[in-house]
Formats: structure tokens, C-alpha cells, sequence
């Protein structure tokens, strides 16, 4: 077999092109897959425990809560925009921190009451668009982040469920759990066989 010198070209073509890329590799550090960042962590700052405790009234405390939450959201988008994801996610976490507070606050009052039910459909209302919000913040955070966002997608929408539940708890038909099937041997007996 003779070698023509379109083959020897694209030999040595294809030999400096790996060459370049082993001496280009040398000199850059090995890159390993990149872990996501960790998740933000879920609290409510001493200033904000001090303001939301310091009302009495139930509405009072939602609309304190859901006002310090938007603040805190309004914030983690204008670092994405910035591009700050570090601080945007420090700032979600806030934001986290706060929703959960009222959903407990709420969880820990009597549900029998209408009281109750108006300030689930009052945090229903008020979360609902920052669903939409955390999307488009997603979209534009770098993979790294992303997840926390989507994470703070999903624990909204169970926030807007658990508010949307509390109206038809009691007049909700469940469906019952399936029958468990009757276990059947698996060798039928033999009817030639006695025992």
C-alpha cells in the first residue's frame, strides 16, 4: 500500500493539531467537572425577627412578612442583574427564610377558622407572582446557581398549595387507597396430589 501525499498531509495535519492541543494543555491547570453551589441558607435576620414580631395582629404580620420578602427578592434580581450571584443567593435564602416563618406562623394557628383561611388566601395572592420573578432569575443565573432558584420555584409553588389546600381540606373527597391484591400461590395446587 502506497502512501500518497494526501494521506501524509492529513497525517501530519491531524499530528500538530494534537500536538498544539498537548502543549496548550500543559500549561492550563485540569479542570474537573464543577459542583453547584450550595444551597442558601433558610433564616430570618434579628432586625426582621424584632419587626415581624412586633406585630400583634395576624394581618398585620402577614403584610410586615410578605413586604420584607418582596424587599429581599427585589434585591436578590437587581444581583443577578449585576451578576453577583454569590450575594443573589445569600439574598434568596432571606427571601426563603421569611416565607417559611409565615407559613409556620400561619401552620401554628386554629385552620377550623375563617380568619385563617383569609391569611392563606392573602399569602397565596401575594407570592403568586414571584414565581414568574424567580424564573426569569433563573434564565439568566449561571448553571452554578440555577438550581437554588429552582429550588426557590418549587418551595413557592408548595407554599401556594398548602395555602390553596387549606380551603378544601374539609370538603375534599380523597380517593381511597387502592386494594391491596390478595397474594396467590404461585405454584397452583395440584388436584392429583393429596396432602
Amino acid at each position: 500500500m502506497a502512501i500518497t501525499f494526501r494521506h501524509a498531509s492529513i497525517f501530519l495535519t491531524q499530528l500538530v493539531g494534537a500536538c498544539g492541543l498537548a502543549i496548550s494543555a500543559l500549561g492550563q491547570p485540569a479542570q474537573g467537572p464543577r459542583m453547584p453551589a450550595p444551597p442558601p441558607m433558610r433564616f430570618v435576620s434579628r432586625a426582621e425577627r424584632s419587626q415581624l414580631d412586633a406585630n400583634r395582629d395576624p394581618k398585620s404580620r402577614l403584610k410586615s412578612t410578605i413586604k420584607l420578602a418582596e424587599d429581599r427578592l427585589t434585591r436578590a434580581e437587581s444581583m443577578t442583574t449585576q451578576k453577583s450571584y454569590e450575594e443573589a443567593s445569600k439574598e434568596i435564602g432571606s427571601y426563603l427564610g421569611l416565607i417559611g416563618d409565615l407559613r409556620a406562623y400561619i401552620a401554628g394557628m386554629d385552620q377550623e377558622k375563617g380568619a385563617t383561611r383569609d391569611l392563606y388566601r392573602h399569602m397565596e395572592m401575594a407570592v403568586r407572582p414571584h414565581i414568574p420573578r424567580l424564573a426569569v432569575m433563573r434564565r439568566t443565573t449561571p448553571a452554578l446557581y440555577s438550581p437554588n432558584i429552582k429550588d426557590a420555584e418549587e418551595y413557592i409553588k408548595e407554599t401556594r398549595a398548602e395555602a390553596l389546600d387549606s380551603f378544601y381540606g374539609h370538603s375534599v373527597l380523597r380517593e381511597p387507597p387502592p386494594p391491596e391484591k390478595a397474594q396467590t400461590p404461585k405454584d397452583p395446587p395440584d388436584p392429583a396430589r393429596r396432602p
